[in-house]
């Protein structure tokens, strides 16, 4: 039990945010500045609001939240799932959500939440901007394919096309250039620590350091593979009908993709890594599985090393396993 006297949990979606207090049940508000206002009304100044972290939508809550001097606390996503999956409940409603995670809070010992710095503030926003124009990238490239598949694509369509996609590379180009700008002036010891370790690049040591705050987001190794997704979990029923072995779909997409391609790059060329997978492989496990271990193995090295402050040493890796 915790020493609040009321412990609310909170599951915001686009346009509103349900509340389900351990002493008032559930409400329902908008998710604007009016709708917090009304929430506040609600509040006894020794209250506790946990929210999962969900973009956008939970920073906005939880900085109005922390500017009028509440207790707040974001937690992990997979976390309450876990905790939910060991409840076995079957409904999936906003209210029951709202209510699993207050039931979290009354039952786990949840971080406070801190305000982000004006340079993290921004680079939550660069990140998730970069995040759009990199989708609207993918899909102009596809229409472009599309076009070219016709045989006889109109010569305006495609020249369009062409210069929508020269400007969303630039702007990309331009998101990751200020993101690094940034990261540099907080964070560039951590930024040289990380790519310390072969096979990981500026690009990905950048998006680890913006993603994790630091790496201040996680007290082990294990919960920052879990967020990222790179856990793989078997399927298995009875003793001998067995699943294939995959990931969670739950995790940071972008981060997860880049560390496949550091992954299969590392396999190449560095030996620990290629031994790992060389490995798992010949045990006649996927070639998939196998770069997820190797994936899973990079982001404990840039944990430990990280939290440690001392540059990748190959030799140390046995410890850093352990994390």
């Amino acid at each position: 039990m915790n020493k609040y006297k009321e412990t609310f949990g909170v599951d915001i979606s686009k346009d509103v945010f349900d509340v389900y207090g351990s002493e008032s049940s559930h409400s329902q508000y908008k998710n604007d500045e009016q709708g917090f206002k009304l929430f506040v009304k609600t509040l006894a100044s020794d209250s506790l609001v946990v929210m999962e972290a969900t973009g956008y939508y939970h920073y906005r809550l939880a900085h109005f939240l922390y500017k009028k001097d509440f207790t707040v606390s974001v937690v992990n996503p997979l976390s309450v799932k876990r905790f939910i999956q060991m409840k076995l409940s079957k409904i999936k409603t906003d209210k029951s959500d709202a209510k699993a995670i207050c039931e979290y809070a009354l039952f786990n010992e949840v971080t406070v939440y801190n305000a982000l710095s004006d340079v993290q503030a921004e680079c939550l926003q660069l990140f998730r901007l970069m995040d759009s124009y990199l989708k609207k990238r993918t899909a102009t490239k596809n229409k472009l394919h599309g076009e070219e598949v016709l045989g006889t694509p109109s010569k305006y369509v495609y020249r369009s096309l062409k210069r929508d996609l020269k400007h969303l590379n630039k702007e990309v180009k331009g998101i990751e250039d200020r993101l690094l700008e940034l990261v540099k002036q907080d964070q560039q010891q951590q930024l040289t620590l990380l790519t310390s370790i072969p096979g990981i690049g500026i690009k990905t040591a950048l998006f680890l350091v913006v993603i994790t705050d630091g790496f201040s987001k996680f007290e082990k190794a294990s919960q920052l593979c879990s967020y990222v997704g790179v856990t793989p979990t078997i399927r298995e029923s009875g003793s001998s009908v067995r699943g294939r072995s995959r990931i969670s779909k739950m995790g940071n997409k972008k981060l997860r993709n880049l560390l496949f391609l550091c992954a299969f790059n590392a396999c190449k060329y560095n030996q620990g890594s290629k031994e790992i997978y060389d490995r798992i492989v010949a045990k006649g496990k996927s070639k998939k599985l196998a770069l997820i271990a190797v994936a899973n193995k990079f982001l404990k090295q840039a944990f430990a090393i990280a939290k440690s402050g001392l540059p990748y040493d190959e030799n140390y890796v046995s410890v850093i396993h352990k994390g």
